[in-house]
């Protein structure tokens, strides 16, 4: 299939860009944002391979690798918070400022075995979902 009948779109093709579209340059790459994004990768790492790995041994306890994941993937939220925040990424970072109190709760919850905050944290995460869907109208 040819493209030569083509017409480019301008509200998504760039006439004047050089070359066909690649991967970015190491200049265009964002520190913070491979940092968050290793954190929760780590943590879909440590959610996968639950079934084979049950538990990591943690400053000398045994940690089951689902409750290890809700601590990464809380870290990395936590992470992102104040960096997008600071950029003027509103939206962006109150996401990952629930996300952050939410998994950290789910990861608490199973640490201490507390019911309660179990719930808390389910409520939390459901709400923040609810709240964000409702932001997104806005954009």
């Amino acid at each position: 299939m040819s493209d030569d009948g083509w017409e480019p779109d301008p509200a998504w093709d760039d006439p004047t860009a050089d070359g066909p579209a690649g991967w970015p340059s190491l200049a265009d790459l964002d520190p913070a944002s491979i940092g968050v994004g290793l954190l929760v990768g780590l943590a879909g790492v440590l959610l996968f391979i639950q079934p084979s790995v049950r538990a990591v041994t943690l400053l000398g306890r045994q940690v089951p690798t689902f409750v290890l994941s809700a601590g990464v993937l809380s870290l990395g939220f936590a992470v992102g918070t104040p960096i997008y925040l600071a950029r003027g990424h509103r939206l962006r970072g109150l996401a990952h400022g629930i996300g952050a109190v939410g998994f950290g709760g789910l990861f608490f919850a199973a640490g201490f075995g507390s019911l309660t905050l179990l719930w808390v944290a389910l409520a939390l995460l459901l709400g923040g979902l609810l709240f964000l869907v409702s932001e997104t109208r806005k954009l």
